[in-house]
């Protein structure tokens, strides 16, 4: 039997959200259909297979061009202690593809995310349920959910695991700080049994056949997933109350909390797991460039943002940060910051829990004095005092009366699900007082921005906020090809100051250009920044940009060199890892005519200084550039 229907891309995609639907055949299959059935990427690319093996186990699988991506794994999920994957039959499949390009602050815009989709219907017959294996198969990526319908209170658990093929050298960091820590890389047959891994996880296929990085998408009423090595090449799905409590949740909330949050939760009505995500790539920019993180993800809520992306309340921009590079904590040295922010024209600043001491008379002088320097506030809060509804809304009110353009909420540190309830909650109640948002203490994103555009970043990595590193060059090398695959990072960067440990101060400006943060908070002291020969630089550095491009010899936790246009100006920033090299920059990327090239560039053999230099090029004229172990440099390109 077959037939014609018309599938949406998702439930609460509307028409606006520019989504071609096309017509979805329905393939009836026999009820004990075990044959492999593959999901390609329109350009024939990368295949995502669903299968039942000779036991009755679902599984999945991911190719590129044929090259093992993800081995045969389990595919399933656990309701109510059973395992649906086990012992079933898939009863049809349903056709349908996604094509949509939406307003993004990423690493380009704006978005395009093209799928192609599969439902598989499958049928547990012990248990007499069916559920629906929903796949989606981008250029760049291999997806997947599971809904299971029915009524009443159950209780989902995970099933699913995703076998890395042998050869691939894997990076992840664990989980005792929650998602700030730094990366341990191994080949995969070396990751030990029980290994906590917070996603992405990112690896290299043998033999340099390409890239892959694993993580969530569409994350909300469900817990986060990290993955758990069992020492056989198996990354394993684990829910949020599964994972090790982390030292700063028992830090903050104690013991019994983290034992409570250790019972799994229960959820009313249909299960929705977020979709599982793999990218896929054969090379660093095709990677980068994914937009299926996002593309996965729901739309806006067009009663809550009008002219979603664009909503006129939602400005990214650059911040001041008085914390980690000195500055006076006091109003008065508050102050001072925001005159400084206006001095680099940056459009905020962003400060700590000591206004919460304040009289709302300081506090209203404090932004009065900032808007006049067209700079607006955003505010720390601690989101233990933000539980509930009738906690925040009362004071995000009040704020948004003042004039307050946002939060800092710091300290959620976990994944279960009424954590995960928390960031939903604080987005939506925000959103209606028309406050942005910046999350501290936090997971690693998952395509929220595109729901919620007031979230503006979220830290979710390990930055200088942190004095225990050993070292960061190739920490630095490494981030924007594992933990900035999953969206924006505020790792709070640019210190001239002891915290950038080996890194030069060439490396520090170029972090402003490699990383994405739509809200680009710094952390070196703005007059710091001021006083630098590379102040004319970092005041034009953007927080948002129109496109990417990852340069060769860029390589994980080597080197990594992003060419960024935004309007007609280029910026390439590079952050060297440990070795010292002579870089080849070919700025093939330029249109045609000539651009005045400034340079800021390592002093070879003076971690704590650097030059600056112009000079007139254009395509196709190669520039050399020598750098330092921990080293760097930036050239913006201007027509």
């Amino acid at each position: 039997m077959t037939g014609l229907r018309t599938v949406p891309s998702h439930p609460a995609v509307r028409p606006a959200a520019c989504v071609a639907l096309l017509a979805a055949l329905m393939i009836a299959a026999p009820r004990a259909q075990r044959r492999p059935d593959a999901v390609t990427s329109p350009d024939g690319h990368v295949s995502l297979t669903v299968a039942v093996g000779p036991s009755g186990q679902l599984t999945w699988s991911a190719t590129l061009d044929r090259d093992p991506v993800i081995a045969t794994s389990p595919l399933g999920i656990v309701v109510d202690g059973q395992d649906l994957g086990a012992g079933v039959e898939i009863r049809r499949v349903e056709r349908y593809r996604v094509d949509e390009t939406f307003a993004w602050r990423g690493v380009h815009a704006p978005a395009i995310y093209r799928a192609t989709g599969s439902r598989f219907t499958v049928w547990h017959p012990a248990r007499k349920q069916e559920f629906v294996v929903d796949t989606r198969v981008s250029n760049d990526s291999a997806a997947f959910r599971i809904v299971v319908d029915g009524a009443g209170r159950r209780v989902p658990d995970a099933a699913s695991a995703f076998v890395v093929p042998a050869g691939a050298t894997i990076w992840w960091h664990g989980l005792r700080n929650h998602y700030e820590d730094q990366y341990t890389s191994r080949s995969v047959e070396e990751m030990p049994a029980g290994e906590w891994a917070g996603p992405p996880v990112t690896f290299t296929l043998a033999g340099g056949r390409g890239y892959a990085s694993i993580t969530e998408a569409d994350l909300h009423d469900y817990p986060g997933m990290a993955l758990q090595a069992d020492g056989n090449n198996t990354l394993r799905e684990r829910l949020g109350h599964s994972h090790p409590a982390s030292y700063p949740y028992v830090l903050r909330y104690k013991e019994d909390n983290a034992k409570r949050l250790a019972d799994p939760a229960p959820i009313d009505g249909r299960i929705t797991t977020p979709w599982r995500v793999v990218l896929i790539a054969r090379t660093l920019d095709t990677l980068v460039n994914s937009d299926a993180v996002h593309g996965l993800t729901a739309p806006p809520d067009r009663a809550l943002f009008p002219d979603g992306m664009a909503t006129s309340w939602i400005k990214p921009g650059r911040a001041v940060w008085r914390y980690l590079d000195g500055g006076e904590a006091s109003f008065e040295g508050i102050k001072e910051f925001s005159r400084l922010a206006g001095e680099l024209g940056f459009e905020y600043q962003v400060v700590e829990g000591l206004w919460q001491k304040w009289t709302d008379d300081q506090l209203k002088e404090l932004i009065a004095y900032s808007r006049a320097r067209n700079v607006g506030i955003f505010l720390w809060r601690h989101s233990n005092t933000l539980q509930t509804p009738a906690a925040r809304r009362p004071l995000f009110e009040k704020l948004s009366a003042l004039g307050v353009a946002g939060l800092k909420i710091d300290f959620l540190d976990h994944e279960a699900k009424e954590v995960i309830d928390l960031y939903q909650g604080i987005l939506r109640d925000a959103a209606e007082y028309k406050l942005m948002v910046n999350f501290h203490g936090a997971n690693k994103p998952a395509g929220e921005a595109r729901t919620w555009p007031n979230e503006v970043t979220r830290e979710g990595i390990y930055g200088l906020e942190h004095r225990s590193a050993a070292s960061w060059a190739t920490f630095n090398a490494t981030m924007p090809f594992v933990r900035m695959l999953a969206g924006h990072a505020d790792y709070t960067p640019v210190v001239f100051g002891e915290r950038r440990k080996e890194t030069s101060w060439a490396h520090q400006v170029a972090t402003a250009v490699v990383l994405t943060s739509p809200l680009l908070v710094y952390g070196g002291n703005p007059s710091a920044l001021l006083a630098s020969p590379a102040a004319d630089v970092i005041k034009s550095i953007p927080s948002v940009w129109d496109e990417t491009r990852v340069l060769p010899p860029s390589e994980i936790a080597a080197l990594a060199i992003f060419a960024r246009r935004r309007g007609e100006t280029w910026f390439v920033g590079a952050l060297n890892g440990p070795t010292a090299r002579t870089v080849t920059l070919d700025p093939a990327f330029l249109g045609n005519g000539r651009y005045t090239a400034t340079i800021v560039r390592d002093v070879i053999d003076n971690d704590a200084a650097l030059t600056v230099e112009s000079r007139e090029t254009r395509r196709g004229q190669k520039i050399e550039l020598p750098v330092r172990a921990g080293g760097g440099f930036v050239v913006r390109f201007v027509r």
